[in-house]
């Protein structure tokens, strides 16, 4: 092997450790982030878990509770829930160095565009989740407990409940995501707001196929997951248009100033 092939071949090995260097410090730094929020919040478990609990607990009927079928499910669920809880809480952290670690790829005008795209993710997702808590658990367990058979008493297990309930959250946080990949696939020059527009009633009919496979086989639910990822659409439809808008005009002011 020639010298500068030697020496590339050491170059990109390298680089590569380098690279899995920083990435192994970037993941234990997000899951250092996640492990400090879940101790702090481990004496607090059970108070944790009735606020996970609280949207079913007031749909029961009178003097239903939920029930443990596992051995282990009265420690081992809220422990679990407490979990989850922490990395949601940490998740800006957790994006951030993800971030962190792509960043000094991208070129100066990847990382402006990036850097409010990252931030409003994670704020639409959050958005996701708190409408799924405040709106869509209330109504869903409520029309639950109305079609409940006569001489059927609702209690549901605490392990089945979290399970079921993070689905819900990760449908409804991914939903929300929708402008975000809109303005995504425009600024990438794949399609355009016109061409989005076009493209209406397919999305409007996909968005109930979502609801239909991400929640639980009721209207209310599946109507409250479709409406919104629909309205979000047409948000980031807009959204697209003022982004081009915008680019336009900074490039005609460029080309006025040459």
């Amino acid at each position: 092997m020639a010298p500068d092939d030697e020496q590339e071949e050491e170059l990109q090995e390298a680089t590569l450790v380098s690279h899995l260097i920083e990435l192994r410090s970037r993941l234990m730094k997000a899951g250092g982030a996640v492990l400090a929020v879940f101790i702090v919040l481990v004496p607090f478990a059970e108070t944790v878990f009735s606020l996970v609990a609280e949207p079913l607990m007031n749909a029961l009927p009178e003097n239903a509770t939920m029930i443990a079928t596992q051995v282990a499910s009265p420690f081992l669920t809220p422990f679990k829930t407490t979990l989850f809880v922490a990395l949601f809480i940490a998740m800006p952290v957790v994006i951030y160095q993800l971030w962190a670690f792509v960043a000094p790829g991208l070129y100066r005008r990847e990382k402006r565009f990036a850097v409010p795209v990252v931030a409003s993710s994670i704020v639409l997702f959050y958005a996701g989740v708190a409408f799924a808590y405040f709106v869509v658990f209330p109504l869903m367990f409520a029309f639950f407990n109305a079609v409940t058979p006569a001489g059927v008493t609702m209690m549901t297990d605490i392990d089945s409940y979290l399970s079921f309930i993070l689905v819900i959250f990760f449908a409804f946080g991914l939903a929300f995501e929708v402008p975000i990949a809109t303005l995504m696939l425009v600024a990438s020059g794949l399609t355009t707001p016109d061409s989005l527009a076009r493209k209406r009633p397919y999305v409007f009919l996909g968005a109930f196929v979502v609801g239909m496979l991400l929640t639980p086989p009721d209207v209310i639910s599946q109507t409250l997951l479709a409406v919104p990822i629909y309205l979000l659409y047409e948000a980031g439809i807009i959204g697209s248009r003022v982004l081009l808008n915008r680019g336009q005009e900074s490039s005609s002011v460029r080309d006025n100033a040459a």
